[in-house]
């Protein structure tokens, strides 16, 4: 029988560059026609063919109290009905950074983007000139957005293609970003003794797009130390980690303080947003006190600061604490699961983050993730789309438990996830 082609996809395919407004979205990895969403409702979405799907994407972690969540959608409502955008300073803006503030105690001062993408670009344009260096050093499979330096080994939608580099890069622009295997801490002291003029060093101290891949603590301390001796900027990249595997971030659990914490998905309570921040001595030299420049029109915009600090104001470490206790027993039935049927698999996690790695033992860097069965990963992901389960269709991706999924939801989903890996 012949699939035929969905009158939404065509028509998006007639629009947009591949039929879609982000790579990763397009199912080139998995093979078939993207689902295309309507509705989400809780811990649901409802495709245009109302078909229900358990969401385990969650906006790619950016709902973490759940789709079309009440509070925040009055929030957003209300705002929107006195003004979307000003082009001006407002009270919105310090209400959701103080709430910033709050849980990432080192963050001194902040500024407000309308990406994590514009975050981290701005973030390293602040070390390159505040340190008066050009030269940069990432990890393999972190990804921080789409900006030239750091699409070198970046993971993710990359990795998804099998395309460690993008076109369009400039290869004088691209010889200034170094990088590194991910966890390996020798690695890192051997560059430090050979490299001291670093600008800075970014990393996911808990990676989300080489699949959930948490640091080794002895990684992030050797990369604090050498950071510190070498004048060299340390930037957390907790787009993905800020506020989803714990209050404070990644850096709380680890107890290791970085010069720079780029944030984004959670603090706009679904709606685009992105943060940068540090130190009131370093984010001074942002204009208009400093000679680093950064601007944005939208930055801050009203809605994106209102459905922020909505979601915000309801987390606490106690939030964290029941959202964890709810994750845990369900991903030892995962694996029990994949155990009864003799199917290969680690399931990966950190907190109510996890991922799937099919065919694998061990996943401690890009080079282990890459070993997983993408081929596998392909069927898996479409009986789970058959039995109603929306996964990230990639491999390298982390998937999300929300507030909204209910102890029945996660039933109903080890139900459908027994069909899944039985019919693998």
């Amino acid at each position: 029988m012949v699939k035929v082609m969905s009158a939404g996809w065509k028509q998006a395919q007639e629009n947009f560059a591949g039929g879609v407004n982000s790579p990763v979205r397009a199912f080139r990895s998995v093979g078939g026609d993207p689902v295309l969403m309507k509705k989400g409702q809780g811990a649901y979405l409802w495709s245009t063919d109302n078909q229900k799907f358990i969401d385990f994407c969650m906006s790619w972690g950016a709902m973490l109290l759940g789709h079309a969540e009440l509070k925040t959608v009055q929030a957003i409502q209300a705002q929107a009905a006195n003004g979307t955008s000003f082009g001006t300073s407002t009270p919105f803006e310090t209400n959701l950074a103080v709430l910033i503030k709050k849980a990432f105690p080192d963050i001194e001062k902040l500024r407000f983007t309308s990406s994590g993408t514009e975050a981290a670009m701005s973030a390293i344009r602040l070390a390159r000139g505040v340190t008066g260096r050009d030269r940069i050093l990432k990890f393999e499979g972190c990804y921080h957005g789409h900006a030239d330096s750091l699409l070198v080994k970046a993971g993710s939608g990359l990795a998804t293609f099998g395309t460690p580099d993008s076109a369009g890069v400039p290869a004088d622009l691209a010889r200034m970003t170094a990088t590194l295997p991910y966890n390996d801490s020798e690695a890192v002291r051997h560059f430090f003794k050979n490299e001291t003029k670093i600008a800075c060093v970014i990393v996911e101290p808990i990676a989300g797009n080489m699949g959930v891949v948490p640091a080794k603590p002895e990684f992030l301390k050797a990369l604090r130390d050498e950071c510190s001796k070498a004048g060299t900027l340390l930037i957390f990249d907790e787009v993905i980690s800020g506020f989803r595997v714990g209050y404070g971030g990644a850096q709380h659990l680890y107890q290791i303080r970085p010069d720079l914490t780029i944030l984004g998905k959670i603090i706009g309570g679904g709606l685009p947003v992105g943060a940068f921040g540090g130190s009131t001595k370093l984010m001074e030299h942002l204009s208009p006190l400093g000679r680093v420049y950064q601007a944005g029109t939208l930055s801050g915009n009203p809605l994106s600061m209102v459905a922020g600090a909505n979601t915000l104001s309801q987390l606490s470490k106690i939030f964290y604490k029941q959202l964890n206790h709810k994750a845990e027993p369900f991903l030892a039935q995962v694996r029990l699961i994949f155990k009864k049927y003799r199917q290969p698999a680690l399931i990966q996690s950190q907190g109510s983050m996890f991922t799937i790695f099919l065919g694998s033992e061990k996943v401690e860097n890009f080079s282990d993730a890459k070993k997983c069965d993408t081929k596998k990963f392909a069927r898996f992901f479409h009986l789970m789309l058959k039995n109603g389960l929306y996964i990230p269709p990639s491999l390298f991706e982390a998937y999300f438990i929300s507030q909204a999924h209910t102890e029945r939801d996660l039933e109903q989903a080890l139900k459908k996830l027994d069909k899944a890996v039985k019919a693998l």
